[in-house]
């Protein structure tokens, strides 16, 4: 009789595969079967095994070819078939990554599996160009929070309560969304001159950044043309003086004045 394999829900981090963990880094070689995302970056992918099978299940914006629920029944087949199996996912499994939904997928079809945590995107960015997400005295907390809604339903956040000028709050997946939420947060209090950090493709060699102000930062975007993943750290630790006069250093910058 077969014997059942293993699931490993593992997080690929934000791009550059040396922020992978031992433990990540050791499952992608050891895997006999890899079903990954979009934003896997290819440099993690080549530390899979010669003879694995790598499975493309990634999502674009408002265009989903592989149905969660096909991906669920797909790591449950290949388990079922013997696979040592690694979910690959970028940033953290368990942070908007539908996670939690394929282990319990693999919970009730009673399909063994653990979870890798990953760097998430918010983390390899704020890193990336030396920001604290959290500074004392000036950010007390770190929200994160996505940039849309499931089936691409209209957003529906307490907005009120995200426009916190005590915190830092970081939207993924809100480059097509991010005219909406800053006008929604300025409507709920949150001033008009908050800094906006943009942070594009995270830790790897095609990063780019932006910089502008909540009341700016839709018409920045367009102006930047940037394209792909992208991470808004939204507050004041996103301004401070010390931390923008790094950025770009090693990669361009791309900086808008409030008008």
């Amino acid at each position: 009789m077969l014997k059942i394999g293993k699931v490993h829900l593992v997080g690929a981090g934000p791009g550059d595969p040396e922020l992978l963990t031992l433990r990540a880094a050791r499952l992608i070689a050891q895997a006999s079967a890899i079903v990954h995302d979009r934003l896997v970056a290819d440099a993690v992918l080549a530390m899979s095994g010669p003879n694995a099978v790598l499975f493309d299940v990634g999502k674009c914006p408002k265009r989903h070819p592989v149905p969660q629920q096909a991906i669920n029944e797909l790591l449950i087949e290949l388990a079922i078939e013997g696979h040592e199996v690694v979910r690959l996912k970028g940033g953290d499994p368990f942070i908007f990554g539908r996670g939690s939904e394929e282990a319990a997928a693999l919970e009730a079809a009673g399909i063994p599996y653990d979870v890798v945590p990953g760097i998430t995107a918010a983390q390899g960015a704020a890193a990336s160009l030396g920001i604290a997400l959290t500074h004392r005295g000036v950010a007390e907390h770190v929200t994160y929070m996505t940039g849309h809604c499931r089936a691409d339903r209209p957003l529906d956040f307490d907005f009120a309560k995200l426009a916190n000028e005590d915190g830092t709050l970081v939207v993924y997946m809100g480059l097509a969304t991010i005219g909406e939420i800053a006008a929604r947060l300025i409507e709920h209090g949150l001033s008009a001159h908050t800094p906006v950090l943009v942070v594009n493709r995270a830790t790897t060699p095609q990063e780019r950044h932006l910089t502008g102000t909540i009341s700016t930062i839709a018409v920045d975007i367009c102006r930047a043309e940037l394209e792909g993943p992208c991470v808004f750290i939204i507050g004041a630790v996103a301004g401070l003086s010390r931390v923008l006069g790094k950025i770009g250093h090693e990669r361009p910058l791309f900086s808008f004045a409030a008008q």
